[in-house]
Order: structure tokens, then sequence, then C-alpha cells
């Protein structure tokens, strides 16, 4: 597989994790890598997002163009040209 650039829409609410950035680029091949990729450049991220490694909080979608990640049976899907990742977090009160 070979790795391309890929952009990931940030929500507002994690702007401050990324420097403000409300998408970043990242160079991988498949979607895991491409998350992984993005905790490395912004490792406070993983806090926010995951609850424990590999678990998403339940308030934390991560989306694979438009479909959702948490009902794939695996994140080893090979990116392609055009394809974008978009990290959605729920917002609730009350």
């Amino acid at each position: 597989m070979t790795p391309i650039d890929v952009p990931i829409a940030i929500p507002s609410m994690l702007h401050a994790n990324t420097g403000g950035l409300n998408e970043v680029t990242v160079r991988a091949a498949t979607i895991q890598e491409a998350i992984d990729m993005l905790l490395k450049a912004y490792p406070v991220l993983g806090t926010n997002l995951y609850e424990s490694p590999g678990v998403l909080r339940p308030h934390v979608w991560i989306f694979y163009n438009e479909d959702n990640t948490r009902w794939m049976d695996s994140l080893d899907v090979p990116l392609k040209p055009g394809d974008r990742l978009t990290v959605l977090q729920a917002v609730s009160g009350g």
C-alpha cells in the first residue's frame, strides 16, 4: 500500500489540541495508520478521543468519507486519493 496525504477535519472543540487548525493532513496508507499519525502529531488528542487504547469515547465518532468507522470490521482499509477523515464530537448538556 502506498501512503497518500489524507485530510482530517477536526471539530472546533478540539482546535486547541491542534494549534488552532480545523483540518490537518497526514501521510498514511490505511485509516488506522492515518489515525495513528494524527495522534503522533497531536498526542493530546488521544485523551480527548479515546477512553483507553483503541476504544473511542462514546461521544466521539471518526468518519471515513461518509462511513462511521465504528461500524467497520477493520480500520486497515487502504486509503485512496480523495479520501478524507472527519472527527466528530457530540455535545450534550441539560
